[in-house]
């Protein structure tokens, strides 16, 4: 199977910034596309970005196009978020996804993390 960790949640102030990392690790060669979703409290999960297996395709959710830039290091099996000019409603648990496809085609991802806590304090 894969796993995948994250890593990099905390409290920050609005206008701040983080960088969440998330490793897989297991059956590494089972992961292609990665991406972020995130959930916040009431509300559905919902997609962030992802980034295709050889990472020159990107995907952005409009809310966070311009701040938010994913990347990969297939070397370390590892997708970061960098998350720049944070907002409030950015606070949420994000939650990295991996597919088996190499590219992302906005379908379910087939591996979860168990999610990192991001809030972002006004």
């Amino acid at each position: 199977q894969v796993q995948l960790v994250e890593s990099g949640g905390g409290l920050v102030q609005a206008g701040g910034s983080l960088r969440l990392s998330c490793a897989a690790s297991g059956r590494t060669f089972r992961v292609g596309a990665m991406g972020w979703f995130r959930q916040a409290p009431g509300k559905e999960r919902e997609f962030v970005a992802a980034i295709s297996w050889s990472g020159i395709s990107t995907y952005y959710a409009d809310s966070v196009k311009g701040r938010f830039t994913i990347s990969r290091d297939n070397a370390k099996n590892t997708v970061y978020l960098q998350m720049n000019s944070l907002k409030p409603e950015d606070t949420a648990v994000y939650y990295c996804a991996a597919w088996s496809a190499r590219t992302y085609d906005s379908g379910s991802p087939g591996y979860w993390g168990q999610g990192t806590q991001v809030t972002v304090s006004s």
